[in-house]
């Protein structure tokens, strides 16, 4: 008999997420008795750094594992009886497992989610040279998954160029065989022109922050063009994109590679990727906010 499985979603305004109904969809296609809820930290009155109090409420209810997201990504660590290498050198969770022994466990699916779904979505991509577009949280995993696809020469361009210096020493001294430096917003297009590909990650062009992050007249037919937005998934930026030619990845990639690994995590059973994408999608469709 297949044991069940209790998950929840723990940060702020967490309420329309589309990862529980990702999850409980496959999980019924295998079979499993599997229970996700959102708990939103904002209706639970529960500050951000109450996050170990959460963990051992979660244990003492029953949880399986913990989705950990904003803002709580690293506030979590300390609470943490062992950290995945990954997540460490992110110095970001947003998984966390129960043992049987009651033992938590943090790992970090979005750098891996990133890089199966740029694997996917742009097959063949040239990532010697590529510019990133934000250094907040989402960035710091994009950063990492481009330098573990083999970029050699990366630029972090952020709005705050201190955060972005920030993190290009810090990706500089994990990756000491690449080159990572920061710049600011107003050399892109300095640096595009000779770039293989740009990534965007901030939250410009999400249902609730219309617009472009840059730009459409610094895009061109040798670059590609990805972005982790996916509410809508076509974004302003990537329709520009393909209209001046270049290759595009939309944010659903990241989105359900991410969520695949997590479940695998969960449950020590690989999913369907190609299922849980058409889910999402279609979900998203329904639900663009």
């Amino acid at each position: 008999m297949k044991r069940p499985y209790l998950v929840g979603l723990v940060g702020t305004g967490v309420g329309p997420s589309l990862t529980p109904a990702l999850h409980m969809t496959e999980a019924r296609a295998h079979g499993l008795d599997y229970v996700y809820r959102t708990l939103d930290l904002d209706e639970l009155h529960v500050g951000p750094t109450q996050i170990g109090e959460v963990l051992t409420w979660a244990r003492t209810l029953g949880y399986d594992a913990l989705n950990i997201t904003h803002p709580c990504k690293q506030l979590v660590l300390e609470h943490l009886d062992q950290i995945d290498p990954t997540a460490a050198a992110l110095g970001a969770v947003n998984t966390v497992v129960f043992t049987d022994g009651g033992r938590a466990l943090g790992y970090n699916t979005d750098t891996t989610g990133f890089a199966d779904g740029f694997t996917e979505g742009l097959p063949g991509a040239r990532v010697d040279t590529v510019v990133l577009v934000g250094a907040g949280g989402a960035g710091t995993a994009v950063a990492d998954a481009l330098l573990r696809l083999g970029s050699v020469h990366l630029t972090v361009v952020d709005l705050d160029v201190e955060r972005a210096d920030r993190l290009a020493h810090e990706l500089a001294a994990r990756f000491p065989l690449a080159h990572v430096q920061a710049s600011a917003f107003d050399k892109l297009s300095v640096l595009l022109p000779d770039s293989d590909g740009v990534v965007h990650a901030t939250p410009t062009g999400m249902a609730a922050h219309p617009g472009m992050p840059f730009s459409a007249d610094l895009l061109h037919p040798r670059l590609w063009v990805a972005d982790i937005v996916y509410r809508p998934l076509d974004t302003a930026l990537l329709q520009a994109a393909r209209a001046a030619g270049c290759r595009t990845l939309d944010g659903g990639h990241m989105a359900v590679h991410q969520a695949t690994e997590a479940f695998a995590l969960i449950t020590g059973i690989t999913p369907d990727a190609e299922r849980m994408s058409t889910h999402f999608r279609s979900m998203v469709t329904q639900s663009p906010r």
